[in-house]
């Protein structure tokens, strides 16, 4: 790499995007780099540029816009995430063309210098789910060291369409792919991006459960509530790019097939948010009880993304934890943080 190291992130604006630019820009290696934010907001990208960060007003559709910014970088942060609740069940749920065109561009990077460029991609652990929709908790835990295990995850899996591609760009050689697969984030991001107005500070899954639930005038879960996932605290999850990056700066991280990165620190039962919703509800006179209730089979068909909520996503975030990651959030911490959300939402 030259003296000055080129890093593109994109999603920086968003919930996960936010909070590891804000962690970059702290980081030892920060004097020695050059950041390049893709965004699509004139006035944050102005709010970007005050504070160091090279800004390019731009979307992700403008996919030479982004294949020529990638074949400028040599290490890249793919924060963004998929475009919506409603696509998460299309085949289509995660955009090839926005990969395509990242890799196209380190592509044309190794080519003309030679050296093999970075991409740190943020997947989920979505692409481990099953339709139990809330019945039962399956009893596979994935691990992240063990590839064979992954291996036999179906192509059609959410979010793996995608993870294959960045596998095969390794393979190739051209780039050296890591996957970091978030479980359920929680709690809202705190810091300076957020009090610039710059951070979209709410995560996905728990508020649109709260959402939900404010509307029916009671706290739910979807079938029994008995499904499970893996969950990580937003502090903990922009961490682990940290910790990931000094690794593979080190030589120390396994990439391509053996670089996917769980993140998680327990894991929680639907049901038990839930009822953790319900109480928060009645506690501040906006639901009827403070036991959850069931959603019902018409609204699961109206609400795709409830399904996604009922169903299982169990792992263990064994490499990652090897590369001396060290979460200190726990799912108990998950469940004391629902009564602040739903507080912060009915204030918004």
């Amino acid at each position: 790499m030259s003296a000055t190291t080129n890093v593109l992130i994109t999603g920086a604006t968003g919930y996960v995007g936010g909070a590891v630019l804000e962690l970059l820009l702290e980081h030892p290696t920060a004097s020695s780099s050059q950041f390049t934010a893709l965004v699509r907001s004139p006035e944050k990208a102005q709010k970007l540029e005050a504070i160091g960060v090279h800004a390019v007003v731009g979307s992700l559709s403008e996919l030479s816009k982004l294949e020529q910014l990638a074949s400028e970088s040599a290490v890249i942060f793919a924060c963004h995430c998929f475009f919506g609740f409603n696509r998460i069940f299309q085949a289509d749920s995660d955009d090839e063309s926005v990969t395509k065109a990242i890799l196209a561009g380190l592509k044309k990077r190794y080519e003309s210098t030679g050296q093999a460029p970075i991409l740190i991609h943020t997947s989920g652990t979505g692409v481990l789910t099953d339709k139990a929709a809330g019945m039962y908790a399956y009893d596979t835990i994935y691990d992240d060291t063990d590839v064979e295990q992954l291996e036999t995850l179906a192509d059609t899996q959410l979010h793996r369409n995608v993870d294959l591609l960045i596998i095969e760009a390794d393979k190739q050689g051209y780039a050296r792919t890591h996957i970091v697969l978030p479980s359920t984030i929680y709690a809202r991001a705190t810091g300076r991006f957020v009090q610039l107005g710059i951070q979209n500070p709410k995560s996905m899954q728990i508020p649109c459960l709260i959402r939900s639930s404010l509307k029916r005038g009671q706290g739910g879960m979807i079938g029994d509530g008995q499904n499970q996932w893996a969950n990580v605290h937003i502090d903990d999850i922009a961490s682990l790019y940290i910790v990931l990056y000094e690794a593979i700066l080190a030589n120390e991280a396994g990439h391509g097939r053996e670089g996917l990165y769980f993140g998680e620190n327990g894991e929680h039962l639907l049901y038990d948010v839930g009822k953790a919703v319900a109480e928060a509800l009645y506690d501040l006179g906006k639901g009827r009880s403070p036991e959850p209730t069931t959603v019902t089979e018409e609204k699961l068909k109206a609400d795709l993304f409830a399904v996604y909520l009922g169903s299982n996503s169990r792992c263990r975030a064994s490499r990652a934890r090897a590369l001396g990651w060290e979460p200190k959030y726990t799912t108990k911490d998950l469940l004391a943080s629902i009564k602040p959300e739903v507080e912060a939402m009915l204030k918004e």
